[in-house]
């Protein structure tokens, strides 16, 4: 059975705290995993989360700070020690392709997993799959950051009433999906346009288009909130949105579900966080993200 669902595995920016872990995010998309931004400790939360090596199929990491990408030398080490029977890719800023490489080789193991390296060096597709395709753009940060995106090839919906109507059913469905038409009935004339998803993940950033790109549409987007309203010169100046700044492009995007993340250690009131989202218009669904957490794409 085909599930998709984003697993927060840990919610801290620069500084963990008692109760939440540096970064990491699984996305599991079908039948395939994409591990984001694996910070310090995130071998320990897949463990809590029920999320084991063999799930992961690509690693993303959108920039080279620590909180972010600590935890690659550990996972990587586990994808090979648990023998993963297929290959993993990564993709990284290019730019940081020598802490990819410090990283990969912090410590000494044994290689039993083909790792493919696919740096990122400018916005574009990554990757087309028959379940998606993965695309980057290039963020705002004091580093080099990139926001990766999932779309989904749209379908189609076949109509019971329409296939009724003409007389189509059982086998002769699934051979009218295939051949796009059988006995004079087109496949467009009993079925209808069905919308494929898509998901975007936007870390370290200030506001910039590019933010506004990745949003576009998702039906799930996973975006920082580092700092509260209140605190938004500091955003810009350490290059990081607000919680009413991310609502704000998630409404303009239309985003049926928003995932906030990454909080400063300052903040201890997590409500605060849904009341500043909620004051800047979003009326969608909105988690307020804690490690461990599930979270489902919405139903098409």
């Amino acid at each position: 059975m085909s599930v998709r669902e984003f697993v927060v595995l840990g919610t801290a920016s620069q500084v963990p705290t008692r109760h939440r872990n540096h970064n990491g995010y699984l996305l599991r998309w079908d039948g395939e995993g994409i591990l984001f931004d694996p910070g310090e400790g995130t071998q320990r939360q897949m463990l809590r989360a029920g999320v084991a090596a063999h799930d992961i199929d690509r690693i993303c990491v959108t920039h080279f700070h620590g909180d972010h990408s600590l935890g690659l030398a550990g996972v990587i080490q586990r994808i090979n020690l648990d023998r993963v029977p297929h290959p993993v890719t990564a993709h990284y800023p290019a730019s940081g392709q020598r802490f990819f490489d410090r990283l990969r080789y912090a410590t000494a193991y044994r290689e039993t997993v083909r790792l493919a390296e696919a740096p990122v060096a400018a916005d574009g597709v990554l990757a087309t799959t028959p379940a998606y395709t993965l695309e980057a753009r290039r963020l705002s940060h004091p580093v080099e950051s990139f926001g990766y995106r999932l779309t989904e090839p749209d379908g189609r919906r076949m109509l019971p009433g329409a296939l009724a109507a003409h007389g189509i059913q059982g086998p002769d469905v699934g051979r009218l999906q295939r051949e796009g038409e059988l006995r004079g009935v087109r496949l467009e004339d009993v079925s209808e346009v069905r919308r494929g998803q898509r998901f975007a993940f936007v870390m370290d950033t200030r506001l910039c288009d590019a933010v506004h790109v990745l949003a576009e549409g998702c039906d799930l987007l996973v975006i920082e909130s580092t700092f509260l309203d209140e605190d938004e010169t500091l955003a810009v100046e350490h290059g990081h949105l607000t919680a009413g700044q991310a609502a704000s492009v998630a409404r303009g995007a239309g985003v049926r579900h928003l995932v906030l993340t990454h909080f400063s250690q300052r903040y201890s009131d997590p409500a605060a966080f849904e009341q500043q989202a909620r004051a800047a218009g979003f009326d969608g669904e909105l988690t307020v993200a804690h490690d461990l957490v599930r979270v489902p794409l919405p139903k098409r």
